[in-house]
């Protein structure tokens, strides 16, 4: 496939082929950074997504009974092509999503293939319990038994990262899957299809769907025979999902918004602080959930921390993201970038001073890219709409607080609970924090350090569930409580 033609046409992935959706429509793909199509995708129909399952459920019976070995062997081959397809991924990536190809190349795809990579080895760890019931001559132990077919469907931001994120753990507990990646981001997505066959993955385990979350997403989550539904997005659909799949008794995992604090304390390392904050605050264009949209700051140090911050994010580059000194990039797409810069314009309304930012950007050679300027916003009044909505995308607000009281009041004092940051020394302050913010993450000096063994999710409105490590494997299979009794001997 050659990337940079005019026209790419992007596919089903069904049954090990790449096929048309049965209606023939379609829908056109957008590059960011210069606002022009350059491919269509299907806009699949209940039709392609039953095609899909079928392809799934005769699939299942094989796949579920492959030796682990034999999984954790083809997973380890789809993580070994992705490293080696690492350039071309990460082009791929950039050019769909807007991103830095710097960021895509040194997090994303690597971030990808590690996805495959662990649930490789975890599998083959996999353990379960077993209890005897002493005195009733009598062994309990559970069996973790694949779910069936299940439907994953993954967000735009992390395109590639986050759909592996899902896949990955699903095919090793031995389930077969239906997928469905965001239309806006729909092209590693179908690049993983290619690598899936290369490296031998058998023909009905992983089916990919592209279509609109109305219509494509609609129908995965609402089909009967497709038991379990891994979701990653807006809240909002989040429990729209949870509406439709609660009563037919379908597992969930809900990985949804965020409104993350970043609470900093004057005992810290100040230096190694201010750099990770412009990291945590701007990075993919503010476009992760786990980024420290909300930064929150001793008063004894706010107003350093406002000028030296100032000056830090100014230095960043808005540009083309196929540039390599660009940090950052184009919104994934012109109506996201108006959503954004809607939060923008009101900031004065509801008292908020911006410091910096707030403008479009035009990119030479890029004119019509959907290019933001870093913001940041002053704000005194924590229930403004800046501060209690998710904005997802480059811009952050200033508060200050004067005791740790208050501090954990504002972090805790929106919808919201995926994650936190906390910059402080104070080890009685650190232990006091992490058990009292109300967050699924909390990271203390520092953001965004990931162990794959650990559970990732969200509390409040940011979820319901738990990703990551043996959680995934266990959301993934269905346990099955055996009791064995036995004679006494004579």
């Amino acid at each position: 496939m050659e990337l940079m033609s005019k026209m790419m046409t992007i596919k089903n992935y069904i049954n090990g082929e790449f096929v048309n959706p049965t209606q023939d429509n379609w829908l056109d793909n957008y590059n960011p950074s210069n606002g022009e199509i350059y491919g269509q995708i299907p806009n699949s129909t209940q039709d392609d997504v039953e095609n899909a399952y079928q392809a799934a459920a005769k699939a299942f019976l094989s796949w579920s009974n492959t030796t682990l070995e034999e999984r954790s062997n083809i997973l380890s081959k789809i993580a070994d092509l992705i490293l080696q397809k690492i350039d071309f991924l990460a082009a791929a990536e950039s050019k769909d999503n807007g991103k830095p190809i710097l960021l895509a190349k040194q997090v994303d795809i690597p971030r990808a293939a590690s996805n495959f990579q662990f649930f490789a080895n975890a599998i083959t760890q996999f353990s379960s319990e077993s209890h005897e019931s002493v005195g009733f001559n009598a062994m309990n132990f559970t069996l973790r038994q694949p779910i069936g077919v299940v439907g994953c469907i993954s967000p735009w931001n992390l395109p590639l990262y986050l759909f592996t994120w899902k896949i990955a753990p699903a095919i090793a507990a031995g389930n077969c899957l239906v997928a469905k990646p965001s239309e806006i981001t729909p092209m590693t997505a179908y690049l993983l299809g290619e690598i899936c066959n290369e490296a031998g993955l058998p023909k009905g385990v992983l089916n990919i769907v592209h279509g609109l979350g109305t219509s494509t997403g609609q129908a995965i989550v609402s089909h009967p025979k497709i038991k379990a539904i891994s979701f990653t997005g807006g809240t909002k659909t989040g429990a729209h999902i949870a509406k439709i799949a609660a009563p037919m008794f379908k597992k969930l995992s809900l990985e949804l918004g965020g409104k993350n604090p970043n609470i900093i304390f004057a005992d810290g390392d100040y230096d190694k602080m201010l750099t990770t904050t412009v990291r945590s605050s701007f990075s993919n264009q503010g476009q992760i959930c786990l980024c420290g949209s909300r930064i929150l700051v001793e008063e004894s140090i706010y107003e350093k921390f406002k000028v030296d911050f100032i000056q830090k994010v100014s230095e960043l580059k808005v540009g083309n993201p196929s540039s390599l000194d660009t940090n950052i990039g184009a919104l994934v797409s012109e109506a996201h970038l108006q959503k954004v810069k809607s939060y923008i314009d009101i900031a004065e309304n509801e008292g908020g001073k911006i410091l910096f930012g707030g403008k479009y950007v035009k990119v030479n050679g890029c004119e019509n890219g959907y290019y933001l300027q870093p913001t940041i916003i002053e704000v005194s009044d924590n229930n403004c709409r800046l501060n209690q909505e998710e904005i997802f995308g480059p811009v952050v607000t200033l508060m200050s607080f004067k005791t740790d009281e208050e501090a954990l009041f504002l972090a805790n004092d929106v919808k919201y609970g995926l994650s936190a940051t906390l910059w402080t020394n104070n080890l009685n302050r650190t232990m006091q924090f992490s058990k009292q913010l109300q967050a699924g993450i909390v990271w203390v000096n520092t953001w965004m350090l990931r162990d794959l063994r650990t559970p990732f999710g969200g509390a409040k409105d940011s979820g319901v569930g738990r990703e990551g490590g043996f959680e995934a494997l266990r959301f993934f299979t269905e346990p099955k409580n055996i009791c064995i009794q036995y004679e006494s001997p004579s």
